[in-house]
């Protein structure tokens, strides 16, 4: 499995690198492990629906 790293997948996803470190801490992206203080995302991953928008779409 090819991972990608926090800067990656926040640029893939157009979000912020903070935002893409709550979605690994809070389990919303499948896939997900920590090495020591680095969070590594499989390349395959899918967004998260922000639950902060009504309407439950993404970007």
């Amino acid at each position: 499995m090819e991972y990608m790293t926090v800067r990656e997948t926040a640029e893939k996803w157009s979000i912020t690198e903070r935002w893409v470190q709550k979605l690994c801490e809070e389990n919303r992206i499948k896939g997900a492990v920590r090495f020591s203080r680095v969070w590594m995302i499989p390349k395959e991953a899918i967004k998260p629906i922000d639950g902060r928008r009504k309407d439950g779409e993404h970007k």
